[in-house]
């Protein structure tokens, strides 16, 4: 197994416990992060990301496989299930991450996932009725944004 194997698998363990810490010491200060809701994120801001959904962690358990890497790059298949806190409603989260390694830390972590499958659980029938259009989408990103502000703002002192 390769050592980024290695790195993978440690993130999405301490992922698992939900030690942000432990997730952000995977990654290289210069982290570049992206995902359907979050979008693009930077640096600090990927770890800021991590310690705030572990704040509102509610009914969560993550599982992940498919772990596969080399010198340069890497992917792995993960699943999160948890309680919306915005609605609280149950969700199931199907990811792909891929990423890119530099130093023997993550520089890269892109996420895919179907934001429609995503926003008819955590939204209900808003998110069945209107998940797929563009209008839904930048609402969310646009309150992922500003919690995401506000989280960093209370936090950075």
């Amino acid at each position: 197994m390769h050592q980024n194997e290695h790195l993978v698998h440690d993130f999405y363990t301490c992922f698992q416990k939900l030690d942000a810490d432990g997730m952000v010491k995977c990654y290289a200060p210069d982290i570049e992060f992206y995902d359907p809701v979050f979008e693009h994120l930077y640096g600090k801001e990927v770890g800021a990301m991590w310690h705030m959904l572990k704040a509102r962690a509610k009914n969560f358990s993550l599982k992940f496989r498919d772990i596969r890497a080399d010198a340069n790059r890497g992917s792995a298949h993960w699943e999160a299930t948890y309680t919306f806190s915005k609605t609280g409603r149950m969700v199931t989260n199907v990811i792909d991450a891929k990423f890119q390694f530099r130093d023997g830390r993550i520089v890269d972590h892109r996420d895919s996932f179907g934001f429609w499958r995503w926003s008819r659980q955590a939204l209900g029938s808003t998110g069945f009725l209107l998940g797929w259009s563009p209008m839904v989408r930048k609402k969310v990103r646009a309150e992922a944004r500003k919690n995401l502000d506000e989280y960093i703002a209370a936090n950075s002192k």
